[in-house]
């Protein structure tokens, strides 16, 4: 029986959480397959990516192709087309479906935090991660702006980082943040809020899980909100991802 192969695609992958975690769960359960990081520096790359890798089984997508990867599809999955972003590729018989495991990670490991005070959010960020928080906000009815650094006029619903005033964030208690600031090895870098204006009340949540504990949900808990990291929406995206992979 050959090996069943399986990968990350994105760019840079240098330190991509998943290979290891794939690899020492496959060792576990004594499952014959291989997960390998596939760094892509153009996603026109990932047709002969295909058929270069003898065996492969299913894919993760990273930034920056979540949304890219679509057009090389023959299928989407529901959600993954209400979202608007890929991040697992489930490949039988020579076609590609695309998922959204993002949605399962962050509504799993983010519904046991929320309480009343939590109805509204701010999600700083546009990227695929951003497009999967706001669907999951969205099914909670909890309302959101993003935050985008190329807010256009005219979208009450999409803010510059300028609307961040200290009365805005002290309202909205419930803060995402999707974009890659803080991320190591820029581990200094943190979303320019008003820190001074987050309080108790406030739930801040990172998708970035390196470091454990980023600059922006350090200054957080300085000032006493709850935080979470990603780590725990990346482990439940890999268990759903495997769960599709494995299917039939």
């Amino acid at each position: 029986m050959n090996t069943a192969r399986f990968g990350i695609i994105g760019y840079p992958l240098t330190h991509s959480f998943s290979p290891a975690w794939f690899n020492a769960m496959f060792r576990r359960q004594g499952i014959d397959a291989r997960y390998e990081a596939y760094p892509l520096e153009d996603i026109k790359m990932l047709p002969h990516l295909i058929k270069q890798v003898c065996g492969l089984r299913g894919l993760s997508v990273t930034i920056p192709y979540k949304e890219k990867v679509q057009v090389y599809l023959n299928w989407l999955d529901e959600a993954a087309r209400e979202v608007g972003a890929v991040n697992c590729i489930d490949i039988r018989n020579g076609e590609l479906t695309g998922y959204n495991t993002d949605i399962i990670g962050f509504r799993n490991s983010l519904t046991p935090l929320l309480t009343s005070r939590h109805d509204r959010a701010l999600v700083l960020g546009n990227g695929g991660a951003a497009r999967a928080v706001r669907y999951v906000l969205g099914k909670l009815d909890i309302p959101c702006v993003t935050i985008s650094r190329n807010a256009p006029p005219g979208r009450p619903d999409l803010q510059p980082y300028s609307a961040l005033t200290a009365g805005f964030v002290h309202d909205y208690r419930l803060i995402v943040n999707t974009t890659p600031l803080g991320m190591y090895p820029g581990t200094e870098t943190c979303p320019p809020l008003p820190y001074e204006s987050i309080g108790p009340a406030h739930l801040l949540y990172d998708v970035v899980y390196n470091p454990a504990e980023t600059r922006f949900l350090e200054l957080g808990k300085k000032n006493g909100a709850a935080t979470k990291n990603g780590m725990e929406m990346l482990e439940l995206q890999a268990i759903a991802a495997w769960e599709i992979w494995s299917a039939g």
